[in-house]
C-alpha cells in the first residue's frame, strides 16, 4: 500500500431506517432461539431468514423459518402456520427501545405485518444434511466471506471505522441518559470519518462528518456542532484533529424528519457500516436476520476470529482471510489468506495451520464459537467487530483464545 494517504469510512446509528430493520430482523433471530430453549426445541434446528421493511409508519417482516410449535398456530383449516403475535411484539419494543415515538414512525401505532413461511424443503435438504460429510449440516448458501484484523486500534480494527461507530455509540448513550442538549438528539445519525496516514499508520483526521436528527426544530448546523462536538473529541482520543480537519456537522442545515419516516429502510443495506468501512473486502451477503447455518454470518464471524487470532498472535500486522462454500457442502473449497507483505510466516502456512485448530464447517463453526444463542440483537448497530465479547456469549468471534493453537500448529 502507499505509505501516505486518506481513507474514510462511516457508521450509522441504531435509529437509522436500514439500522431498524436489521435490528428488528435480530430480535427476530434472538426471540427464536429463546423459545427454543425454553421449549427444550434443539436449537440446532433452528433456521431463520428474516428480512425487514420499514417506512412512514409501516413495517413489513418477511422471510422464511423454522421455529418451535410455541411460535406456530392453526389456521381455519387445521394448517400450522406461523403465529404473527410474539413477532410483532419483539418488533414493536425494539423500535421502543431505539426511540420513536414521533408522528410519522411511533412504536405504538406503526402497523406490523408478519409474512413469515415455513423454510424450502429443497433447502432444508441440504443444509441438514451435508453431501460431503453425513450427519454434518451442509452450508445454507454458496457464498465468499471475508475477515480482516491489523494493528491500527486496540480492537484490532480499521482506525476510521472505529472512530466511526465510536463517535455514534457515545452519542448515543448521552441521547439516553436525557441530560441537557444532547437529549434533544434524535435516534437517526450517520457519522464519517478520514483519517490521514503516515507511513501506513493513522496520524491525523483530515475530516469529520456528522448528521444528527434534533427534534428541537429550531435548532441550526452551528447549535447541532456546539452539542456534538465534545463527543466527537472524546471519540476520537489520542488521534489528532488536523488543524485543517473539514468539519461538516448537519450540512443541510437541518435535520428533524428522520428514522423510517424520512427515508424507507430494509435489513441488509449496511453491510460496509457493518464490518471494516470498505477497508477489507466484502463477499456482499448481510447478517442480520439470519440463524448462523447461513455461512454469511456464521463464516464471516469464523473468519474475524481467524484474522483476529493471526494478528494478535503476531504473525502479521493485517491480515485478510476469505472462506468459500457451496450450499449443502459442509467443509468450505477454500481457505485463503493474505498478510500484505507483513507476514512472519508464510500465508500457506498460515492457511494450513487454520484448517488445524478449526473446523470450518457450519456445524464446526457454530460450536467453536457457541452461536445456537439469543445474542443476535446486540449485533444490528455499531459494527460487528471490534465488539467485546460478553458473559452470554455475544461477540464470542473477537476472543483472542486461537493464539496458542495457532503457534503450536505451525511449530508442528
Amino acid at each position: 500500500m502507499r505509505p501516505s494517504y486518506l481513507f474514510t469510512s462511516e457508521s450509522v446509528s441504531e435509529g437509522h431506517p436500514d439500522k431498524v430493520c436489521d435490528r428488528i430482523s435480530d430480535e427476530i433471530v434472538d426471540l427464536v432461539y429463546r423459545e427454543a430453549i425454553k421449549t427444550k426445541t434443539d436449537p440446532w434446528n433452528v433456521r431463520i431468514a428474516c428480512e425487514t421493511l420499514a417506512t412512514t409508519n409501516r413495517v413489513v417482516i418477511a422471510g422464511e423459518v423454522r421455529v418451535p410449535h410455541s411460535l406456530m398456530k392453526k389456521d381455519k383449516n387445521g394448517v400450522e402456520v406461523i403465529n404473527p403475535a410474539k413477532f410483532k411484539q419483539v418488533a414493536r419494543k425494539a423500535i421502543r427501545d431505539i426511540g420513536y415515538e414521533q408522528a410519522g414512525f411511533h412504536w405504538k401505532n406503526a402497523k406490523i405485518d408478519v409474512l413469515l413461511h415455513s423454510q424450502s424443503a429443497d433447502i432444508a435438504q441440504g443444509v441438514d444434511n451435508a453431501s460431503d460429510q453425513q450427519g454434518d449440516e451442509g452450508a445454507g448458501d454458496q457464498g465468499i466471506m471475508f475477515g480482516y484484523a491489523c494493528t491500527e486500534t486496540p480492537d484490532l480494527m480499521p482506525a476510521p471505522i472505529y472512530y466511526s461507530h465510536r463517535i455514534l455509540q457515545l452519542l448515543s448513550e448521552a441521547r439516553r441518559k436525557g441530560e441537557g442538549d444532547v437529549g434533544k438528539l434524535g435516534p437517526d445519525a450517520k457519522s464519517q470519518v478520514t483519517v490521514r496516514y503516515e507511513n501506513g499508520k493513522p496520524a491525523g483526521v483530515a475530516s469529520i462528518v456528522l448528521s444528527t436528527q434534533h427534534m428541537d426544530a429550531s435548532w441550526d448546523s452551528k447549535k447541532v456542532r456546539k452539542v456534538v462536538e465534545p463527543f466527537i473529541r472524546e471519540a476520537l482520543g489520542d488521534l489528532p484533529i488536523d488543524k485543517d480537519c473539514n468539519w461538516y456537522i448537519n450540512p443541510t442545515g437541518k435535520f428533524v424528519i428522520g428514522g423510517p419516516d424520512g427515508d424507507a429502510g430494509l435489513t441488509g443495506r449496511k453491510i460496509i457500516v457493518d464490518t471494516y468501512g470498505g477497508a477489507a473486502p466484502h463477499g456482499g451477503g448481510a447478517f442480520s436476520g439470519k440463524d448462523t447455518t447461513k455461512v454469511d454470518r456464521s463464516a464471516a464471524y469464523m473468519a474475524r476470529y481467524l484474522a483476529k487470532n493471526v494478528v494478535a498472535a503476531g504473525l502479521a500486522d493485517r491480515c485478510t482471510i476469505q472462506l468459500a462454500y457451496a450450499i449443502g457442502v459442509a467443509q468450505p473449497l477454500s481457505v485463503y489468506v493474505d498478510l500484505y507483505g507483513t507476514g512472519k510466516v508464510s500465508e500457506e502456512q498460515i492457511e494450513e495451520a487454520l484448517r488445524k485448530v478449526v473446523d470450518l464447517s457450519p456445524t464446526g463453526i457454530r460450536r467453536h464459537l457457541n452461536l445456537n444463542k439469543p445474542i443476535y440483537a446486540k449485533t444490528s448497530a455499531y459494527g460487528h467487530f471490534g465488539r467485546k465479547a460478553g458473559r452470554d456469549g455475544s461477540f464470542s468471534w473477537e476472543k483472542l483464545d486461537l493464539v496458542k493453537p495457532l503457534k503450536d500448529a505451525l511449530k508442528a
